[in-house]
């Protein structure tokens, strides 16, 4: 079984799609004779050719409608955006017709594409490059939202995203693509969309992250429990749609809630969990639910760009605040 980064782990499951499905196909910017800004398609055009590995001219409009064509035809495209501050083109083509094709055509036809970008900060980028913005896609109806913490998960729920028949657009944390590695097996099973992952079980406080922040969120929980503070620790994965249900479970057991996101704090996805909570969940709530996130500005340039996202100390911060209350 081979270590993989995640970056290593998405061009494994892509090339397990294209090896099995032939409709899958993928293109995007740079992402054929290069392999993409971050490698992550490297080596696939030697390998499937340019008829299913194409490069794209520089507009992201095009790419997004090219995606909802060949998905509406009977092909399962893969497209990339080179940053997730890039997408904003997109939205005309994910918000009026991707999302929309099943319901327009009464089931006639579906949309099985794949939008893939990385997003987030962390690496140093402009602010174009480091935007966290699943809220605003989760918003829209018929799309779903995916976005991987873990080399393995990544794999898994990429598979997935592709063999569904519904559009995804899937966020890949950039500052995860080379920070960690764990073993992943090739075996192209996929992991459920749709289903929150409990990464560890604990009966005073609930945690619920993704993404990026499933790293500090997890150093979080080995130091609480150093102070005997037990943490049910669950990374939501999919973010449109959400799995209620297991978040509801978690906090009717534990009484209180820490939400962590990178992306601003108003109108994220953390609000929504909150009121979903406040509206089930209120008989069982011990404490206020907390919210750790990012600032309601642009993400600023490298010298303040730690100091914007959420961290470790953040989180227990916010722990111990739920925890004073009895």
């Amino acid at each position: 079984m081979a270590e993989l980064t995640m970056i290593e782990a998405i061009r494994t499951a892509l090339s397990r799609a294209m090896e099995e499905d032939p409709d899958v196909i993928i293109f995007g910017e740079d992402v054929g004779i290069d392999g993409g800004v971050f490698r992550a398609t490297d080596g696939l055009f030697q390998h499937f050719g340019s008829s299913r590995v194409r490069d794209t001219p520089l507009s992201e409009a095009l790419i997004a409608g090219m995606a909802v064509g060949a998905a509406a035809h009977g092909l399962r495209p893969v497209a990339e955006i080179q940053f997730s501050g890039f997408i904003y083109p997109t939205l005309d083509q994910l918000a009026n017709h991707a999302s929309r094709l099943r319901n327009r055509t009464r089931g006639r036809l579906t949309c099985p594409m794949v939008l893939r970008a990385p997003y987030g900060g962390g690496i140093k980028a402009p602010e174009h490059h480091s935007e966290s913005i699943e809220a605003m896609l989760a918003h829209i109806p018929g799309l779903r939202v995916v976005i991987p913490s873990t080399p393995a998960r990544a794999y898994g729920l990429l598979l997935a995203a592709i063999r569904d028949p519904d559009p995804v657009v899937f966020l890949e944390p950039k500052r995860l693509y080379r920070s960690t590695s764990e073993a992943v097996e090739d075996t192209g099973e996929a992991l459920p969309l749709d289903k929150a992952f409990v990464l560890q079980e604990g009966t005073d406080l609930t945690i619920v992250a993704w993404g990026a922040m499933i790293k500090g969120a997890t150093e979080a929980t080995l130091q609480l429990a150093e102070s005997g503070i037990s943490v049910d620790l669950i990374d939501l994965a999919t973010l449109k749609p959400i799995d209620r249900a297991t978040i509801r479970a978690s906090v009717e057991k534990t009484g209180r809630c820490v939400i962590v996101h990178e992306a601003p704090l108003t109108a994220g996805l953390g609000a929504e969990i909150s009121a979903d909570l406040a509206e089930h969940c209120l008989t069982s709530l011990l404490a206020p639910i907390k919210r750790v996130a990012g600032y309601d500005t642009v993400m600023p340039y490298l010298r303040l760009e730690a100091h914007y996202m959420p961290d470790t100390a953040h989180i227990i911060d916010a722990a111990r605040n739920v925890m004073e209350f009895s």
